[in-house]
């Protein structure tokens, strides 16, 4: 079978510019904005992405391989991403570099008690910075030789993918909720909102968090996502 250019890459050793080179990164995360971000950063910086969106589809992943790092989002759709940290046991000779992401800074203490060797704070945009976290926490002999060219270099994800994750939450809101979704659709959303910088849209889902059992805090907060999604559409 003819080798991709993928394939070729990840036989390659790390170098200044593209310091992950060789490095498959199994990113679970749910929000589709986030992750594209995540993957043009790794494209950038040499490293091999996997997605899953939820516990369930991480654990299919990590039967079929084992990657060598493993960022993972605290919010999740089936559950806490702290669950999946403390079942990546460092006590396995192959354990990968397990970091955890969040977009409320006052989970990083629990995620490092759970396992998580480093915390990320969301939004999640800056190469160098990313680099720089990854690269602290591999092995010394992973790391490319000599200095680092530092970029400013932010990445802008697709919109198309704020809009799908937009159109998920109007979904989740739309059939009779339950108390457990309705405290996951405000956590996507409030980490959503970060990420596209949306200040008003932050607050309505940090309302539904406090009154999720207001059922005119839910139809406010459905009427922004809405009218986010209708800006999104294509000319």
């Amino acid at each position: 079978m003819p080798q991709t250019l993928e394939d070729f890459l990840m036989t390659r050793q790390p170098t200044a510019e593209r310091p992950l080179l060789g490095q498959t990164i199994l990113v679970v995360e749910d929000s589709r904005y986030v992750c594209e971000a995540l993957r043009m950063i790794c494209q950038r910086s040499g490293a091999r992405i996997r997605r899953a969106d939820s516990l369930r589809s991480a654990e299919r992943h990590l039967r079929t391989y084992r990657p060598g790092i493993v960022l993972v989002d605290l919010g999740l759709p089936d559950g806490s991403g702290l669950e999946l940290i403390k079942a990546l046991s460092p006590g396995e000779e192959d354990y990968p570099v397990v970091i955890a992401m969040s977009g409320d800074d006052a989970k990083a203490d629990a995620a490092k008690s759970a396992g998580a060797r480093a915390f990320l704070a969301k939004p999640i945009n800056s190469v160098s910075a990313f680099q720089a976290a990854i690269l602290a926490e591999m092995p010394r002999d992973a790391r490319p030789a000599g200095l680092r060219p530092v970029t400013s270099d932010a990445v802008i994800p697709d919109r198309i993918a704020l809009r799908d994750d937009l159109a998920l939450a109007d979904e989740l809101l739309s059939d009779s909720p339950t108390d457990e979704t309705l405290e996951y659709v405000s956590g996507f959303l409030r980490g959503l909102a970060k990420a596209s910088d949306d200040t008003s849209l932050a607050d309505a889902a940090r309302a539904l968090r406090v009154e999720h059992d207001a059922t005119g805090t839910r139809a406010r907060l459905q009427n922004l996502v809405r009218e986010r999604l209708k800006a999104e559409q294509p000319v």
